[in-house]
């Protein structure tokens, strides 16, 4: 048994890698067709594009790996049943139940594999890739508002004009309101540096102190400033909810909660972040479905593309939860485990058919 588990498993491995490295080519050729035509615009060469073109890979490779282990487990199981290996397998006591317990664990470690890239690579390549993009054309980060990006820090109203890509800050305000929700405190700075304290360091800042009958205004050279502004939520400008990491998602929902702000795209972007690998493990059982003994049973041909329209119909239908949760305020760890669920609930029903015939 230890001898087929490790020469199916073997199979099933190497398969789904190339196929993964086809996805990962045919969506990274894409991805050039789509930075060429930026090339040019202000300073933004060929060589920095194809530098962006590569950061994205750990992305793309964490959203297809479950339609690669569908495929390459389908590929790979077909071509068992194609030279009568997977029928000598069924005929000398290899069951259902123990072929699918063996592709469950291959699909666990396809999992972990896609919870590493998720969690750590993919969104610092992202971040990377962003970064590059914005020292190569000169940019700083874009804002959703024409008067920059707007944050509520405890009595705090902070805008921030621009982000440059080393999350140096231009044009600093910070308005600070007292219990009462009257104006105390107007500060503009110039410039902001991060230090390695955790505070920033203003430059060339005029303060207006507002009291009840007068102001008063005064010019600094430098200020240190203590924010919960980190770093660590200025990254989340460069990347999108869905492209973060659990744990950047994780301290960004506090933030937000902290300041009474909606928290329910990121809190699906996080339950999405973390049911996601477990679409590996139903993928390998959904192929297994889809595998016939031997090729007298039906077309193999038609098997797989059936196969890959069903892994291409999970990716499109877990991005239709996402949004409709979204626009209908549905529950984020119902909404992002909700697809793995019906699809492993399918593969088990056909497994169970498969069985009984």
């Amino acid at each position: 048994m230890k001898i087929l588990t490790r020469y199916i498993s073997g199979n099933i491995i190497m398969v789904s890698f190339f196929a993964l490295l086809a996805l990962l080519s045919l969506f990274a050729f894409f991805d050039v067709l789509g930075e060429v035509s930026e090339v040019g615009h202000n300073g933004y060469t060929f060589r920095a594009a194809l530098m962006v073109v590569a950061f994205k890979v750990p992305r793309h490779a964490f959203e297809l790996m479950p339609l690669a282990v569908l495929i390459g487990t389908m590929v790979a199981m077909s071509l068992l049943s194609g030279t009568s290996e997977y029928a000598v397998m069924r005929a000398s006591g290899l069951s259902l139940g123990q072929l699918a317990r063996t592709l469950a664990c291959i699909g666990l470690v396809f999992a972990a594999v896609t919870m590493l890239l998720g969690e750590y690579i993919a969104p610092l390549a992202e971040q990377a890739g962003e970064r590059t993009r914005l020292q190569a054309t000169n940019s700083a980060v874009a804002q959703d508002f024409h008067s920059g990006l707007w944050i509520k820090d405890d009595n705090h109203f902070i805008n921030v004009g621009e982000m440059l890509p080393d999350n140096t800050l231009l044009g600093i305000r910070i308005y600070t309101y007292d219990k009462d929700l009257r104006l105390t405190d107007e500060r503009y700075a110039r410039r902001g540096l991060y230090q390695v304290n955790g505070s920033w360091q203003l430059e060339d800042v005029q303060r207006t102190r507002i009291f009840s009958n007068h102001t008063e205004v005064e010019h600094l050279k430098t200020q240190r400033w203590e924010s919960i502004l980190q770093p660590e939520i200025l990254s989340t400008l460069l990347v999108v909810p869905e492209r973060m990491s659990a744990a950047a998602l994780s301290r960004y929902i506090e933030h937000l909660k902290t300041n009474k702000q909606s928290t329910t795209r990121y809190e699906i972007a996080l339950w999405s972040k973390l049911f996601y690998p477990l679409a590996c493990l139903t993928m390998a059982l959904v192929a297994l479905a889809f595998t016939p003994v031997s090729q007298r049973h039906a077309s193999l041909g038609m098997r797989i593309f059936t196969g890959i329209l069903i892994g291409l119909a999970f990716y499109f239908f877990n991005r239709l939860c996402g949004h409709l949760g979204l626009l209908y305020g549905w529950s984020p760890p119902l909404v992002t485990l909700a697809p793995t669920l019906i699809f492993l609930l399918g593969g088990g029903w056909f497994l169970i058919r498969q069985e009984k015939r």
